[in-house]
Formats: C-alpha cells, sequence, structure tokens
C-alpha cells in the first residue's frame, strides 16, 4: 500500500494549507462578529481554481479527483469549518446530480459559472416534518397539462441560497406515486429568480454563524420540464449517490476541524504553565493529545479508503457513511478534549476552540444523522432484518 500523496494531491494540499494559514484564519474572525457571507474568501478560493476543483475540465474546472478533493476540504476546514461546509456543498450536493446527470443545455447553463466561483451550488431536500425520512416529504411538483410543473411547499435548513453568488440549487420533489405505492421523487433545478420560489430570513444558530442557512418557499410556482434534472422518478437514486461523494467531503470537515482543535490545545498546553511547569508536560494531559492524535489519523485514513474507492468506481456507500461518523464523532470528542485542556479559556469566545465546540455537534447531524449512518452501515453488514 502506498500511503504517499500524488504530485497533484501535494501541490493542492500545499496551496490550501497556505490559503487556511494566510487568508481565512486572519479573516474569518471578523465575519462571526458581523454574520455578513465571507465573499472575498470565495472570491480568492475562485482565483486559485477552487471552486471548481471537481468540476469537469470541458466546463471550466480542474477535474480533479476526490483524493485530492479531501485532501484540500482538510486544510480548507482547518481555517475554518464554515467555509469548508460552504465550499463542500458546492462540490458535491450542488453540483454532482447536474454533472452526472443534467443535459448538455444544463451543463452549459450551469457548471461554467459554478466553476468560476461566479455561482454558488445549493441543494434542497429536507423539509420541516422530513429530516431523516424521505417519505415525509410534502413539497410537490404537479405535472400540468401544459407540460409544465407546479410546485408548492416548503424546504427547510438549506444552505448556499442567499449569498451574493446564489443561483438558486438543485431541490427534490415528490412528483406522484411508485407502482408500490411509495412516494415518488424527481430533481428539479430552479432558478432564484423563478416567480412563485422565495427564501425566507437567516436562520439564527448555535453556530457557523455567518453561514446561509434557510427556508425555501414554493407558491405555484412553475418550472418548465428543461429543469427537471434527469428521468422522472429517478431523483432519489440521484441523492443517494451524491449523499455518497457528500459524506465522504464532509467527513473530511470534520477531520479538518479535529486537526485545527488538536493543534491549538498542542500549541496552549506547551505554552500554559501550571505549578512550575507547562500542562502538556503532565501525563494527564499528554495522554489526552495522544488519544487526540491516534482519533485523527484513523479517521483520515477511513476518509483516504472511502475517497479511493469513489475514484475506482468500487461501491462505497458503507465506507463514506463509516467515514462520515466516525470523523463526525471524534470530531466532537476532539473539540471537548481540545476545550477541556484550556480549561476556563475554553468557555471564552477569545480562544476558537469555544466555537470548534459548537461546531463539532453540528458535524454529527448534517450530511444524514450520525444514527441515520449507523442504518446505513448496519445494512451492509448481512444482518438478518434490516
Amino acid at each position: 500500500m502506498n500511503f504517499e500523496l500524488t504530485e497533484e494531491e501535494r501541490l493542492i494540499k500545499n496551496m490550501t494549507r497556505d490559503f487556511a494559514n494566510e487568508v481565512i484564519i486572519p479573516q474569518i474572525e471578523e465575519f462571526y462578529e458581523t454574520k455578513d457571507f465571507p465573499l472575498g474568501i470565495f472570491q480568492q478560493m475562485a482565483d486559485l481554481g477552487l471552486m471548481g476543483l471537481k468540476y469537469p475540465e470541458e466546463f471550466g474546472g480542474s477535474g480533479a479527483s476526490n483524493m485530492a478533493y479531501i485532501t484540500a476540504m482538510e486544510e480548507i476546514a482547518r481555517g475554518d469549518c464554515g467555509v469548508g461546509l460552504t465550499w463542500g456543498v458546492h462540490q458535491t450536493l450542488g453540483s454532482v446530480s447536474i454533472i452526472k446527470f443534467g443535459t448538455e443545455q444544463q451543463k452549459e447553463k450551469y457548471l461554467p459559472k459554478m466553476a468560476a466561483g461566479e455561482w454558488l451550488g445549493a441543494f434542497g431536500l429536507s423539509e420541516a416534518n422530513a429530516g431523516s425520512d424521505n417519505q415525509g416529504m410534502e413539497c410537490k411538483a404537479e405535472l400540468q397539462d401544459d407540460g409544465t410543473w407546479k410546485v408548492n411547499g416548503t424546504k427547510m435548513f438549506i444552505s448556499n441560497t442567499g449569498t451574493p453568488i446564489s443561483f438558486g440549487g438543485i431541490f427534490l420533489f415528490v412528483t406522484g406515486k411508485t407502482p408500490s405505492g411509495k412516494k415518488e421523487f424527481t430533481s428539479f433545478i430552479v432558478d432564484k429568480d423563478t416567480p412563485g420560489y422565495s427564501i425566507g430570513t437567516k436562520f439564527k444558530k448555535m453556530g457557523f454563524d455567518w453561514g446561509d442557512t434557510r427556508e425555501q418557499i414554493f407558491e405555484d410556482c412553475i418550472l418548465s420540464d428543461e429543469q427537471r434534472l434527469g428521468p422522472r422518478g429517478n431523483g432519489f437514486k440521484q441523492i443517494m449517490d451524491t449523499l455518497d461523494a457528500a459524506r465522504i467531503g464532509y467527513a473530511a470537515n470534520s477531520l479538518g476541524m479535529a486537526v485545527r482543535c488538536y493543534d491549538e490545545a498542542l500549541k496552549y498546553g506547551n505554552e500554559r504553565k501550571q505549578f512550575g511547569q507547562t500542562i502538556n508536560s503532565f501525563q494527564v494531559t499528554s495522554f489526552k493529545l495522544a488519544n487526540m492524535a491516534t482519533k485523527i489519523e484513523l479517521a483520515r485514513l477511513m476518509v483516504q479508503k472511502a475517497a479511493w474507492m469513489r475514484d475506482n468506481n468500487i461501491p462505497h456507500t458503507k465506507e463514506a457513511a463509516m467515514a462520515k461518523y466516525y470523523a463526525s464523532k471524534i470530531c466532537m470528542e476532539v473539540a471537548s478534549e481540545a476545550v477541556q485542556i484550556h480549561g476556563g479559556y475554553g468557555f471564552s469566545e477569545e480562544y476558537p476552540v469555544c466555537r470548534y465546540f459548537r461546531y463539532g455537534k453540528m458535524m454529527e447531524i448534517g450530511e444524514g444523522t450520525n444514527e441515520i449512518n449507523q442504518i446505513v452501515i448496519s445494512r451492509h453488514l448481512g444482518i438478518v432484518g434490516l
């Protein structure tokens, strides 16, 4: 087994590490104070080609591998988890379905501007009464006699639709019933200026304060059939494939945040003195750091394996779920230990670990809660009755 990065991956890692250190970390605090979207950071990412990292070369992207993507994501998220989350949606949930299932006209309309960072990818699945349970979705697109679709309903907790570079997004709607009687789902691309479509105010959240998370409202919203993404009734299948990619990126995001928490704890413990010596020299603290480093290394290996499998077209639903579940779990654990090492200062907003601790809980909820990912894993274990 060869654990060395390729030349391309090393270059991307070095570039994103420098960008995190020189741009994200020095600037991001301002946006947690103002709660404004950090447009300048994303514009600089576009200048570096990062907004089109996974997009096909024929549409202005770099066509990078998933291994290159997770390598970059770890560094971007180490700079700030929120930047990683926003960028991750743009690279996976908000674009993969267009890349894999879109018509040539759809690809030509959306992908070049998304790869250039002019438009920000977004995706809408969750609803007020349908998070983990997709059969609870109620937002409907009804086929009209003239071939258009009328959409009514709402989506909840949707990111990236209200920024200065938002164009709309990909949405999953109920479009009927399957032969078995279950709900049929179809994906559509909805532009922000479509009559009948609007967005709510930005949610106030426990963390990720500047993050653009909103309700999406559809009131007699008329969509042409050209806005349908892939065949009718194929939406759920598309989303399951996209979620595999998204979970790998989300896991890398958790990994990057865990690394930042570890780095902050190591630095603080090397400087903080009690009883005449640095607190890291006490066995109780050094063992905490040893456990944190071990968990991070294990999570990185899981994320890399899932990304390698996707790059090689090997079925990886179980591995993607495992990587997301474990990486987000240890992210929360490492963040908690980082706060503990900081002591009272860890509870202060003056130290970044305070914010990361709140973020850690978010990582256990997004891209399928950890409980849902455990169900996904269990179904691949051959357990009778599942």
